[in-house]
C-alpha cells in the first residue's frame, strides 16, 4: 500500500520537491532503504527496548545486572523478532526493481561504481546506529519514569521524519527549523538520506555539500552512540533495585 500511495502521487508530479532529483525511482530506492533499516530496528532491537521498562517495573531487571556482561548488551539483543526480516526482504525487492529501472533508462542511465557497494551498507550500519541511539535513551529514561509507553510513541513520531528526503524540510520557516534539528542535533535526517543518495545518484554527481554531509553522518552515529552508552549509565548508576 506503501508503494501504492506513492505511485499514484508519481502521476501528478515526476520529482518529490521540484529539483531535487528525487523522481521515481530514485524515491523508490529511497523508500527500500528505510524499509531495511527499520526492519533491522525492529527485528534486533525494538522487542528488547519495549521489554526493559516491564524489566524495571518487575524487578527482573536486577537477574540482568548480576550477569557477567555488559548490561546494555545483554538488554539489548535477548530477543529476536524474525518475522519484522519479511520488510527487509521487500525493501531489497523493490531496491533491486528500482535499481534496474535506473540503469535501463535510455537517457542518462545509472551507472553504479564500485565504492558503492561499500558506501552504501556502511551507511546502512550507520543509520541503524542512530536509530538504535535514540532508542535506547530513550529506553534508559525508564529508570527515572518507570513506564514509559508515551515515550515509544514518540520515538516513532520522531524518527517519521527520516522517512522522506531531506530537500523538502529546506523551506524558509519551520521546515529550515526541522532540517536543522533533525541533521545536527538528532540526526535522523541522515538515517536514510545518505545511503539512499549514494545509490540512486551516481558518484560523479555528488557536490561538495553532499561529501561533507557523508563525512558528518559518520561522526554522527559515532557521536550518537557515545551519547546513548553515557545516558544508559547515567540511569544505571541511578537505578534503585527492586529488593532495596
Amino acid at each position: 500500500m506503501n508503494v501504492g500511495f506513492y505511485m499514484i502521487v508519481f502521476q501528478y508530479t515526476d520529482e518529490i520537491g521540484a529539483k531535487t532529483g528525487w523522481g521515481k525511482y530514485q524515491f523508490f530506492v529511497f523508500l527500500a532503504t528505510t524499509w531495511i533499516i527499520n526492519s533491522i530496528i525492529q527485528t534486533f532491537f525494538m522487542p528488547n527496548a519495549q521489554k526493559f521498562s516491564e524489566l524495571i517495573r518487575t524487578g527482573d531487571f536486577d537477574f540482568a545486572l548480576l550477569k557477567p556482561i555488559d548490561t546494555q548488551f545483554i538488554i539489548s539483543f535477548p530477543r529476536i523478532d524474525w518475522s519484522s526480516l519479511s520488510t527487509c526482504m521487500m525493501g531489497i525487492g523493490l531496491l533491486s526493481y528500482s535499481l534496474y529501472q535506473l540503469m535501463v533508462v535510455a537517457d542518462d542511465p545509472l551507472v553504479l561504481a564500485w565504492p558503492v557497494l561499500f558506501l552504501y551498507p556502511l551507511y546502512l550500519v550507520c543509520g541503524v546506529a542512530i536509530m538504535y541511539s535514540v532508542m535506547i535513551s530513550l529506553a534508559a529514561t525508564s529508570v527515572w519514569l518507570g513506564r514509559n509507553q508515551t515515550l515509544y510513541n514518540f520515538w516513532f513520531y520522531l524518527t517519521n521524519f527520516s522517512r522522506y528526503p531531506m530537500e523538502i524540510y529546506k523551506t524558509p520557516g519551520w521546515g529550515m527549523g526541522l532540517w536543522i534539528a533533525f541533521t545536527f542535533f538528532i540526526p535522523v535526517l541522515l538515517v536514510v538520506n545518505i545511503p539512499a543518495r549514494f545509490l540512486a545518484r551516481p558518484l560523479d554527481g555528488m557536490t561538495s555539500a553532499n561529501w561533507q554531509l557523508a563525512a558528518f553522518a559518520l561522526c554522527a552515529s559515532i557521536g550518537s552512540l557515545f551519547v546513548s552508552r553515557r545516558i544508559f549509565k547515567r540511569a544505571l548508576r541511578s537505578y534503585r533495585s527492586a529488593s532495596s
